[in-house]
């Protein structure tokens, strides 16, 4: 919560209290005096932080009282007589709006995103690529080539001026709503929320050049959710590249004010059968991790000079990890056949083309929250869904029966990575919007059980803190620490042994 709307909201209600508490014939100044205070912290809110929807009834709020205190201090000699009826329902409204306010401030709150903890300040930057050869099957023309916008965050040698907002494209804002269901203003708020970087600072020259991070977003998200993981990760040294997948996204804006929206959910439908929704699964996968092989390659392109860029030579193209959340995750997984990719992170995500290859022979790190691990333990302890379950889940048996048989599959791919100096965990508690900067948005999304019981905070750090260390292990040689075991700082983090050692125990 930003302090003038604060202060705004504060001195309202003590407006309505000194009208309320006071008697007629000592009301009018000490009124008076409060409104035109009110009246001034509205103006500094509107100028220095910027007006919001939710707010809405409080600026009314505000406006009414001065024109009501105003023209009664002026006009001393008015004494019209306001029916109690009358009076007592203009109380009652007053109250109701100021409550319905503290609700809207409470429930979508002008957040701070947790400030990165590493040695370097953080750059950001933005590119518009488009890939030639593979033509774009998600627009309904299909006649265009497939386009991408991907954010680069990276170890800045200094900042100046003030810090990047967290969604520059606010346009698609009103998008990010309706895909939660919500009124197109819900969101628009989010536009005074800062990052942590600073956009077209100079590469740091602390190092002659830091590992690549590709990292992928979750299914209808962005580029954008992401931020806090991306500063973190650069603050640490690392250049982290974050890929809006068009038509995968809940809106992508272009450099030309164009602005796609999500189609890929279209491939799926309640009325496919599993072996279907599985294909198109699979279909969409390909079209992912072929995102992200084009921009490695348009990254080695700005490494030799053949793009123009400041991170021209700045990049260590024989350490390139990958991340991804949800069907980013699987992405990511995916991806890291690629043998200029040396390790990468999947956060709560269902793997895709599990029978299109052998299982993967390198380093890879499971992150899962708590309900999904669930899900995979019952496919480890061979337990099957009663009838009850099934009617609450809406499912049938038929397909939770092939569900389960891709989840062992699944299950032999994270035990293949673990062998080859991977890990496999869960976070107590967490659930799948507590890996991305969306749980930040509003606490109601906790009370909903969209994000777990974990606090944000904690979550994110977590989160960070496992990331970081694996990355570090493999592509800078050090750290590894938390990859040993348990740790003492955080209890609720649990590694999964069943899936090495078949007997269903946790440590």
């Amino acid at each position: 919560m930003r302090l003038f709307e604060l202060l705004l909201f504060l001195s309202n209600i003590g407006l309505f209290a000194l009208t309320v508490l006071l008697k007629k014939g000592r009301r009018r100044i000490p009124v008076f005096a409060a409104s035109g205070i009110a009246t001034l912290l509205l103006i500094i809110h509107w100028t220095v932080e910027g007006y919001r929807v939710q707010l809405f009834f409080l600026y009314c709020i505000t406006i009414i009282f001065l024109a009501i205190s105003g023209y009664s201090y002026f006009k001393k000699n008015v004494q019209k007589k306001i029916p109690r009826l009358m009076l007592g329902s203009a109380y009652t409204a007053i109250a109701i709006m100021l409550v319905v306010t503290a609700g809207l401030m409470y429930a979508f709150p002008v957040f701070k995103l947790p400030e990165p903890t590493g040695e370097f300040m953080v750059g950001t930057q933005t590119f518009h690529f488009v890939d030639t050869n593979r033509e774009e099957i998600f627009d309904e023309a299909r006649d265009g080539k497939r386009e991408l916008m991907v954010q680069v965050w990276y170890p800045a040698q200094t900042g100046t001026g003030k810090y990047a907002p967290f969604i520059p494209d606010t346009p698609i804002l009103h998008y990010m709503a309706a895909d939660y269901g919500l009124p197109g203003f819900t969101f628009q708020h989010l536009k005074y929320v800062s990052s942590h970087s600073y956009s077209g600072a100079e590469v740091s020259s602390a190092q002659t050049s830091y590992p690549l991070i590709l990292a992928n977003p979750g299914n209808v998200s962005s580029r954008f959710l992401y931020t806090s993981q991306a500063e973190y990760l650069a603050s640490h040294g690392y250049i982290v590249a974050v890929i809006d997948h068009t038509y995968n996204t809940f809106a992508t804006e272009f450099p030309d004010g164009r602005v796609t929206t999500s189609t890929t959910n279209d491939l799926f439908s309640p009325h496919h059968d599993y072996r279907t929704s599985r294909g198109n699964r699979d279909k969409l996968g390909t079209v992912l991790t072929g995102d992200v092989a084009f921009v490695l390659d348009q990254f080695e392109l700005i490494q030799s000079g053949q793009t123009p860029s400041h991170l021209k030579g700045r990049m260590d193209l024989g350490h390139v990890g990958v991340f991804g959340h949800s069907i980013g995750g699987a992405t990511a997984y995916d991806a890291s056949y690629d043998p200029r990719i040396a390790v990468g992170i999947d956060l709560d995500g269902g793997l895709y083309r599990l029978r299109d290859r052998e299982g993967l022979r390198k380093p890879f790190l499971f992150i899962n929250s708590e309900s999904y691990f669930e899900k995979l333990k019952m496919v480890m302890d061979n337990r099957v869904y009663t009838d009850a379950e099934l009617n609450r889940m809406g499912s049938t048996r038929e397909w939770e029966d092939q569900v389960t048989e891709d989840k062992k599959l699944e299950l032999e791919r994270m035990r293949d990575t673990a062998e080859e100096g991977g890990q496999v965990l869960y976070i107590d508690n967490a659930e799948h919007l507590n890996f991305a900067d969306v749980q930040f948005i509003s606490p109601i999304f906790k009370m909903l059980g969209i994000s777990g019981k974990i606090a944000p905070e904690r979550a994110n750090s977590v989160i960070n803190a496992y990331m970081l260390d694996f990355f570090d292990m493999y592509l800078k040689n050090q750290g590894g620490i938390l990859m040993k075991g348990p740790d003492r700082r955080f209890p609720e983090v649990k590694f999964v042994t069943s899936l090495l050692t078949g007997d269903n125990k946790l440590r």
